[in-house]
């Protein structure tokens, strides 16, 4: 039997799911879809009343286990600690999900030093150190494993009015970061893949929606809207998923046609 038949498409039992920025917004709706597959699920970020309550969402709602460990994606140091706490309570990680960003919201020579650093290292720094010390466990232990970076759009598609520079370069990154890891570890059974969202609804653009005139940027797009948090489950499933064995190094797109290409 094929091996990628074995468990349906969506069947994520037995599977640890780690997800970071999991407090809000995407993240939040990540480890939600995660674990109503079954997966067990460590839920990541900075903000642990918020954690907290998505794990008892995910405790109460679904047969699978949320353990929230509040965690600063800028303080690498305290990644391996993290990772040794999800094992030993929810058993070996083999999903990692690197969500957690932080936007610039201001014009490149409006930027402050400390803006710049805070921009770089939750948006690359630290998901390129958990990404590595993700994948260097699960080497050691020699299993296979998922990892999903979230990047954006805005990596591809940029406009004098987007008021994103860092964030745009930082996502920029990511893809390259995705396409460099799915090479460097195949032969260890990992594979790296990114979604790169359009405009979606999230706690993210919420504030970027209030700043601008949205009615008019949406009448822009050729279907004439933006996109939900659900929009993105069944992309997130298939990457995680035995069905996706033969796919990394992929950049997924799903924007809705909204920008150029």
């Amino acid at each position: 039997m094929n091996t990628a038949l074995e468990k349906s498409f969506d069947d994520l039992s037995g599977d640890v799911a780690v997800v970071t920025g999991a407090s809000s917004g995407l993240g939040e709706r990540f480890a939600l879809v995660l674990a109503s597959r079954g997966a067990n699920v460590a839920l990541l970020g900075r903000r642990a009343d918020r954690l907290q309550a998505v794990a008892e969402i995910i405790n109460q709602k679904t047969p699978s286990q949320a353990l929230p460990v509040a965690l600063d994606m800028r303080r690498t140091e305290d990644f391996a600690g993290a990772l040794d706490e999800i094992e030993s309570r929810l058993g070996q990680p083999s999903i990692l999900i690197n969500n957690a960003g932080v936007p610039d919201s201001n014009y490149a020579m409006r930027l402050s030093d400390d803006k710049i650093d805070q921009v770089m290292e939750t948006n690359l720094r630290g998901p390129f150190a958990l990404a590595c010390e993700f994948g260097r466990r699960l080497k050691q232990a020699g299993v296979p494993g998922r990892v999903v970076n979230v990047a954006s759009m805005l990596a591809f598609d940029y406009s004098p009015n987007s008021v994103a520079p860092l964030y745009s370069m930082t996502k920029s990154a990511i893809v390259r970061m995705t396409e460099v890891l799915a090479l460097e570890w195949a032969s260890f059974g990992i594979n790296v893949n990114a979604i790169a969202p359009g405009l979606f609804e999230s706690e993210m653009t919420s504030g970027m929606m209030q700043r601008m005139d949205v009615e008019s940027v949406v009448k822009r797009f050729p279907r004439q809207r933006i996109g939900k948090p659900s929009d993105l489950d069944s992309t997130l499933l298939f990457l995680v998923s035995p069905a996706s064995r033969m796919v990394t190094g992929t950049i997924v797109k799903v924007d809705d046609g909204q920008g150029r290409r």
